[in-house]
């Protein structure tokens, strides 16, 4: 096996990118990023009913989002089949495989049949000794010689070792009777031929580990190592479902929530470090190893991934965050920010970030900047404006008018009006809160009116006064 770490992100394109699925790439992505190693991206398209250009598209757009960037070229499982089948092939000439003549109604009758007799159903063929003279001119399936007695040892890095007797395991069709490759059997030869030193999936995977050792084995290759992952469960402890709301990566970036805060979360559903809950994408890598992964199922908790987003926000760089927020726009089927609205949102940027855990938050927070006189408040502003307030305004422009342009001469000239007119500032903010941005909740009126500059300043207080 490699000295280098290869892991592999394996989907089945027949919808979208899965949360679950997110995880995943991630843990794999994270274990080669943080070892020099590399990180593969293969897609499990065999089933080609349910496969759909669509879904593949989807998943691709979700890990891009994610900023889970892969090595090399994206794999199809399907156009291996040649590989697969010559594997297959390989392991008949070599006496390891054989040739099965049994049809589907044969198997079924002694299903049935076992069960009536409260026998294992496991199917027998009766095929797997016989001599060649006795084989039919007839379509055959290619099936593995599976060991009948013993056990095999699955040497999980997350599960432990996980013992399974031989007898409980069938003689498996490698290649169906139409010389069509098996899903287990793409799957190991894949994971050979690409490489692939560490195999990190789900635990619903667990079992197909001790049938894919069989083909390893039967090989002579290297098996990988195995860690098995805990599927994620909703808080009600049952398995995460739509129920539960948004199941699609792609859905929490149009819900806008950043990639950074989502790496970071879905980092820490079922792996830690300590007691740490907020890091870096550098320290993640740094960090993680299998070891960190615990048994039992991960909950996914809404708020924990808003607060841990809420601290990604105010680190991230704001040409960054224009930019993953145009991102947000488009994938939440909004209308993209101008040349000009994107300008003047990051030289905003410093002042709506700090506390803003999603960018429909940081962008109801820089709604001042972004709209356009006339301003037209909304309910809650619209009752803080009053033809008293309008007098109020009124008389204050002049003040804000002569005043040096910088936030501590605005504070003085603001605060000495107030104090003037007998007025706690909190009076007067209400008022401007509504003139300058239309809404009650806002940045300071200070940041604004130095985002905003002195003469939309000005302006936008006449037309509150009018």
């Amino acid at each position: 096996m490699s000295d280098q770490v290869v892991t592999r992100f394996a989907p089945s394109p027949t919808g979208f990118l899965h949360i679950g699925g997110a995880r995943t790439a991630l843990f794999n992505w994270l274990f080669a990023r943080g070892r020099g190693g590399k990180f593969l991206l293969r897609i499990e398209d065999t089933d080609r009913e349910r496969s759909t250009p669509e879904a593949t598209a989807a998943i691709l757009q979700g890990m891009s989002w994610l900023g889970l960037d892969h090595d090399g070229d994206v794999i199809s499982q399907f156009e291996g089949a040649p590989r697969h089948a010559e594997v297959a092939h390989q392991l008949l000439a070599d006496g390891k495989a054989y040739k099965c003549f049994s049809t589907q109604d044969e198997i079924t009758a002694f299903r049935e049949q076992a069960r009536a007799e409260g026998k294992s159903t496991l199917f027998q063929s009766p095929w797997r000794d016989a001599e060649p003279s006795t084989q039919p001119d007839t379509p055959y399936a290619i099936r593995i010689k599976a060991p009948r007695d013993g056990v095999t040892v699955i040497r999980d890095q997350v599960q432990g070792d996980v013992t399974i007797r031989n007898d409980q395991l069938d003689d498996m069709i490698l290649l169906r009777s139409d010389g069509t490759p098996v899903y287990m059997l793409a799957v190991v030869v894949d994971d050979h031929d690409m490489g692939v030193t560490h195999v990190i999936r789900g635990d619903d995977h667990l079992n197909n580990a001790a049938r894919q050792m069989m083909i390893y084995e039967a090989m002579g290759w290297d098996v990988p190592v195995w860690a098995h992952i805990p599927l994620i469960h909703g808080p009600d402890g049952k398995k995460l479902s739509k129920r539960h709301g948004a199941l699609g990566a792609q859905e929490y970036q149009a819900m806008g929530y950043p990639a950074a805060g989502m790496r970071n979360y879905l980092a820490r559903l079922g792996w830690s470090h300590g007691d740490d809950e907020f890091f870096t994408d550098e320290q993640a890598k740094e960090w993680f190893d299998l070891t960190g992964i615990g048994k039992s199922p991960a909950r996914f908790d809404l708020k924990k991934l808003e607060n841990l987003c809420g601290q990604h926000i105010p680190i991230t760089g704001d040409a960054a965050l224009r930019q993953e927020i145009q991102g947000y726009l488009a994938a939440a089927g909004l209308p993209a920010l101008t040349n000009a609205q994107s300008g003047d949102l990051e030289r905003a940027m410093y002042c709506l970030k700090d506390r803003a855990r999603t960018f429909p938050e940081l962008l109801e927070k820089a709604h001042f900047v972004l709209t356009s006189r006339p301003i037209k408040p909304d309910e809650k502003a619209a009752k803080a404006l009053s033809s008293v307030s309008d007098g109020i305004l009124s008389e204050l422009t002049p003040h804000v008018q002569n005043a040096s342009w910088t936030r501590n001469e605005l504070e003085s000239a603001l605060n000495s009006f107030a104090e003037a007119k007998g007025l706690k500032f909190g009076k007067l903010a209400g008022p401007l809160r509504a003139a300058l941005a239309g809404r009650a909740v806002t940045p300071s009126v200070f940041d604004m009116m130095l985002v905003l500059g002195r003469d939309e300043t000005l302006a936008r207080l006449s037309d509150a006064a009018t």
